[in-house]
């Protein structure tokens, strides 16, 4: 089968999910079309149970997608900056601390609870692995995934504070969380020692460099659209900026997504208030809003339809870990968000209710997905994708569905009680 036959399967089915759930369930988007996909996905495989020819040629179209190299390579760049160009830059500088402790303090704390737990909690099951390896799950786990994210917290009506600390959280661990599972990944295959040299200098090369790259990047761009004014010119130079930038990041060893965010943040902000007409602005956002919700669909129906390829690998000790895995990332979730809100409670305020938000709102997407299949056989990827994808949709179709409704549950219990004669 082609690249052109497998994207024009994958489009509409995309489409066919997406009426479904806007003239039916009307779901947020992306909860909708995946939980629609993992039904179908679902009673493909049930039917395969008396037409195998019915499951296993779904079986075999949808092992020809790399999801891992479909998101990671092609995807998550565009999504990213869509998502980075409406971040007011304002905002994010107000709650920098915050977020810059919980993308880099946060996901290293809650890498190393999930893979110590799951190191102590696995044999329980007859399921020995090396620390090492439950580490990588821990860090493919931990980053909290800002296409879930920016997406579900659109319909969920949250302060601007709380979606700035959620959405800028989202954005930058997402890159620094795929800078410490490739740093672990290195030390589990035996390719570089572990040692604190080496994982500095992967920090400083990966996560400084993408920055300042992105930053380049974004300096770049706007000095393009500052000298003309022609919208068709002005979005193609942001889609080449996005496709060569992140090609250009990848070749240099640099973090693709951070230079995506850094870059998305500085044509969102000064580019579009100094070097863009009206006509440009309103042309740029309609653009990528449709190139957004577009991938977002063909995403979740990905995430949805992977249920075909991967219902194999679940048995019942495995189903039972993977719930207990919910509770586990959960609750690493809050451990390492209780602990940067503490650490800043001196010098800045926060609502009551904040820390419930920050965990209740850590979703896990195609990130996690993405990084699990990239496990090595020899790690015990069967498994631990397994345990990724009942978090993630747990993540998506549980915290997802409920996060408008705990936010207006905390918002109640901060409302001052009426007084009485």
């Amino acid at each position: 089968m082609t690249i052109f036959q497998l994207v024009a399967i994958l489009l509409t089915i995309a489409a066919l999910l997406g009426f479904l759930n806007l003239r039916y369930l009307k779901l947020p988007t992306t909860i909708g079309i995946m939980l629609i996909s993992l039904v179908f996905s679902l009673v493909l495989v049930l039917l395969g149970n008396w037409f195998p020819a019915i499951s296993s040629g779904a079986k075999q179209i949808i092992d020809q997608i790399d999801f891992h190299e479909a998101l990671l390579d092609v995807m998550l760049s565009y999504l990213l900056f869509a998502g980075a160009l409406h971040v007011d830059l304002s905002d994010l500088a107000r709650e920098k601390r915050i977020i810059g402790l919980m993308a880099t303090s946060g996901v290293v704390i809650s890498t190393f609870l999930v893979g110590t737990i799951f190191f102590y909690l696995l044999p329980l099951f007859g399921m020995d692995t090396r620390y090492i390896h439950c580490l990588l799950f821990g860090a493919l786990i931990s980053p909290t995934d800002p296409v879930a994210v920016l997406g579900i917290l659109k319909k969920a009506g949250v302060s601007k504070s709380l979606e700035t600390n959620i959405c800028g959280e989202s954005l930058f661990n997402d890159g620094v969380g795929v800078v410490v599972f490739l740093a672990l990944l290195g030390i589990a295959t035996g390719g570089q020692p572990f040692t604190a040299g080496y994982i500095a200098h992967l920090f400083a090369v990966e996560v400084a460099g993408g920055i300042l790259f992105g930053a380049t990047l974004g300096l770049v761009g706007y000095y393009l659209l500052k000298k003309i004014d022609s919208y068709q010119v002005e979005v193609l130079i942001t889609l080449a900026l996005v496709t060569g930038g992140y090609s250009l990041a990848k070749t240099l060893h640099l973090s693709g997504p951070l230079a995506m965010v850094v870059s998305g943040l500085m044509i969102g902000n000064q580019g579009r208030a100094f070097a863009m007409s009206d006509t440009t602005r309103r042309h740029l956002d309609l653009f990528w809003e449709l190139i957004d919700e577009v991938l977002n669909a063909l995403l979740f129906s990905l995430i949805g339809l992977e249920l075909i390829v991967l219902a194999d690998t679940f048995s019942p000790a495995t189903f039972f870990v993977g719930l207990l895995a919910i509770v586990v990332v959960l609750a690493s979730r809050l451990v390492s968000v209780s602990i940067p809100v503490a650490a800043l409670k001196p010098f800045q305020k926060f609502s009551d209710g904040t820390i419930q938000m920050l965990t209740w709102g850590g979703l896990r997407g195609g990130i996690s997905v993405a990084l699990a299949l990239a496990l090595p056989e020899e790690t015990g990827r069967s498994q631990f994708l397994a345990f990724t994808y009942m978090v993630v949709i747990f993540s998506i179709a549980v915290q997802g569905l409920t996060l408008g409704t705990l936010y207006r549950h905390t918002a109640t219990k901060r409302q001052p009680l009426p007084e009485t004669n």
